[in-house]
């Protein structure tokens, strides 16, 4: 098991550097297409992924990473009301085929998935994108493993006992500070090997708050899965699971840190 994940997590991380590196539109094709993925496994959650509901969630997506490409941004809210009245038309006239609890997750699942993956590539976009976009994984993933270390070592208050036994307070805040310690040190090294330019301070408090971020979408995916009763999302990456068991955090961190590197550099407003 231990070795199944490894590989597959080598394989992950060098199919990751590659889109990521390449960017422009392979890293949008790669994003479009987990997206669709991820929202597959949260719609089988509720036994909907083939059914006709869900397929008005799909086109949503697809409409709204068209927009994105083309930068028409501003058509989005035109995009959420049609959006919602066809989901509701669905709903109405195949009434009583589907509960208001599989109308609502189908709705849930295009912010959630699509629309918060997508902020890799928008981070990606940045005039520093190519540099600050290792910060969603930097921040998510670095955290994760510096709270599993932490957790382990001196963990001893709970953070969510019923929804996750094994997270301590201590393992969270550890998880937070070495996302920061893991910031400063890339933009360090950016500056070194790749006249970057980076700002240490403003990578270590991009990466800290990443990283608290990140926590609190680990535990709403565990959540859900625990609302239903099942183990994993999926079983697309052996050893891991689903892309939303692998991307859950990273769903969360994407769009903190595109705020944040385009707030401090100045080019959001």
């Amino acid at each position: 098991m231990f070795k199944t994940r490894l590989l597959s997590g080598i394989v992950l991380v060098i199919i990751l550097i590659a889109t990521v590196g390449c960017g422009g539109n392979v890293l949008f094709g790669v994003l479009g297409i987990i997206s669709l993925i991820g929202m597959t496994e949260l719609y089988k959650v509720v036994n909907v992924e083939k059914k006709p509901i869900a397929f008005v969630g799909y086109l949503a997506a697809v409409v709204y990473y068209a927009l994105l490409y083309v930068n028409r941004m501003d058509l989005l809210p035109l995009l959420i009301m049609v959006f919602m009245i066809l989901l509701m038309a669905v709903y109405v006239f195949t009434f009583p085929t589907f509960v208001a609890d599989q109308v609502v997750i189908v709705f849930f699942g295009v912010f959630y998935v699509a629309m918060m993956m997508s902020f890799v590539y928008q981070t990606r976009m940045l005039p520093d994108g190519g540099v600050v976009v290792w910060l969603i994984f930097l921040s998510s993933w670095g955290c994760d493993t510096c709270a599993y270390c932490v957790g382990m070592l001196i963990g001893k208050h709970k953070m969510a006992p019923k929804l996750s036994p094994k997270k301590s307070v201590e393992g969270g805040i550890g998880g937070i500070v070495g996302a920061a310690l893991l910031g400063a040190i890339f933009a360090v090294a950016m500056n070194h090997f790749a006249a970057a330019g980076a700002n240490v301070l403003h990578y270590a408090i991009i990466c800290g708050a990443g990283g608290a971020i990140s926590q609190i979408g680990d535990l709403a995916a565990s959540a859900i899965k625990r609302n239903h009763e099942i183990k994993d999302y999926g079983k697309l990456i052996p050893g891991h699971g689903g892309i939303l068991d692998r991307f859950d955090s990273v769903l969360f961190t994407a769009p903190v840190i595109y705020f944040l590197s385009a707030f401090l550099s100045g080019s959001l407003f």
